[in-house]
């Protein structure tokens, strides 16, 4: 499979936690759609001129198939039905989009209509992703979230109303002075609202966020660790006794409505993404869009692609990569692994699944290794002691996880 990605910067109200990209404004959003067009089409242009320099002339030229679609940022919702348009004729303008493709958009609660959700539906959006957070007021109101408790309910039931039939809540816990009950409240309400799709992280003090501004100065503290864990445990036995299926560490989907597009990005996939920050991964090198909407719209405008910097992986990195993010996922795949890498995952982690299988983290399939609920919630732990079975069976050292672990982030819902 391969993806679009399409960051947009723009939010009402920063949050306290969130350290992506993103600007407390709206009066730039229409010159903004301006200069996405345009590197929409330079991209296009630069992966045309990339295929046909690599195939020979008597080779016809192919265009790559994309099969799905997410908007991100941001608030997505911030934009009008008219400028999505605008984009998405520009996207099926110059990519091959499948006929049957997911498309994501992630919306803010507080900034939905039914009008524009209508509207939004009637362009082909077919799944949606609201930041709710919380179902407590106070909660909230800790997170500087924008909307409450009623208009996320509202939000759940103006979609089912407008056709969407595939909708996802991202949810917190582990937040400070956070009591049980209200987690499990949340989840029940989550639940209760017939969502599709849940996915439920710990909250994270991320460097330079006004968030670890207060940790650093005492006015907030950290829950521990046990108690972190043991709302995460409650979490997947909650949602797996209500039909959700993990299928990510933080991920649950009835009804097999993964999300396409996540998934994509934790099997090494293709994706190519626009706009300010957004990474991409094409032809097996990655790349980084400028984090800055200033230095963004300078050069795209300017007519050359806005890439703070790019690098090749190498078999190797590809390799580790891979196992990384899919054992965090729906499991590493055997067969693509042999045939990808010449690595059979069997022999390989043979120590790792000795001590694991028998104990109920891990499955080991003919297809796959995969982590159990169980698994999951020491995922952290399975994942490192993986790499490590892998560094000594190749015997290459993988240098790159930190930054795979800072892609996982980037990639969440």
């Amino acid at each position: 499979m391969r993806g679009l990605y399409l960051h947009i910067p723009f939010c009402q109200h920063k949050c306290v936690y969130c350290d992506f990209y993103s600007l407390e404004t709206t009066h730039l959003i229409e010159e903004f759609v301006e200069t996405l067009l345009v590197e929409i089409r330079l991209r296009a242009a630069s992966i045309s001129a990339s295929i046909q320099a690599s195939e020979t002339s008597s080779t016809l030229h192919t265009p790559l198939q994309f099969h799905t679609v997410f908007f991100g940022g941001g608030t997505p919702s911030l934009l009008s039905p008219q400028q999505m348009e605008r984009i998405i004729t520009e996207l099926q303008r110059h990519f091959v989009i499948d006929a049957n493709a997911e498309w994501t958009m992630e919306c803010n609660p507080g900034t939905v209509t039914p009008q524009h959700l209508r509207a939004y539906r009637e362009l082909g959006i077919n799944r949606l992703s609201y930041g709710v957070q919380s179902f407590h007021e106070d909660e909230l109101r800790f997170l500087s979230r924008i909307h409450s408790t009623d208009e996320a309910r509202e939000a759940i039931k103006l979609s089912r109303d407008a056709g969407f039939e595939n909708v996802n809540l991202d949810l917190m816990f582990a937040l400070p002075n956070q009591r049980f009950e209200q987690w499990k409240s949340t989840l029940d309400i989550a639940v209760s609202l017939h969502t599709d799709h849940i996915s439920a992280y710990s909250l994270i003090f991320e460097p330079g966020t006004p968030l670890n501004t207060m940790l650093q100065q005492g006015k907030v503290q950290k829950q521990n660790e046990e108690y972190d864990a043991e709302m995460y445990s409650y979490a997947i036995d909650f949602l797996g006794r209500h039909g959700y299926e993990q299928y990510e560490v933080s991920n649950f989907a009835k009804d097999g409505k993964y999300c396409a597009h996540n998934c994509l990005y934790w099997q090494g996939d293709e994706y190519v993404s626009f706009g300010p920050s957004a990474h991409g991964y094409l032809f097996g090198t990655r790349y980084w869009n400028a984090r800055s909407l200033k230095r963004y719209t300078e050069s795209v405008l300017s007519g050359a692609l806005p890439l703070t910097n790019s690098e090749l992986l190498s078999d190797k990195e590809r390799m580790f990569e891979r196992a990384f993010l899919e054992l965090r996922a729906r499991g590493i795949r055997k067969a693509d692994f042999m045939r990808d890498f010449g690595i059979s995952i069997d022999n390989a982690l043979a120590p790792l699944l000795r001590e694991f299988v028998p104990t109920g983290e891990l499955t080991n399939s003919a297809e796959r290794v995969q982590c159990t609920p169980k698994g999951y919630a020491v995922c952290d732990a399975l994942t490192v002691e993986a790499i490590h079975l892998l560094e000594k069976y190749s015997g290459v050292q993988w240098k790159q996880q930190e930054e795979a672990e800072e892609l996982v982030q980037e990639w969440d819902e």
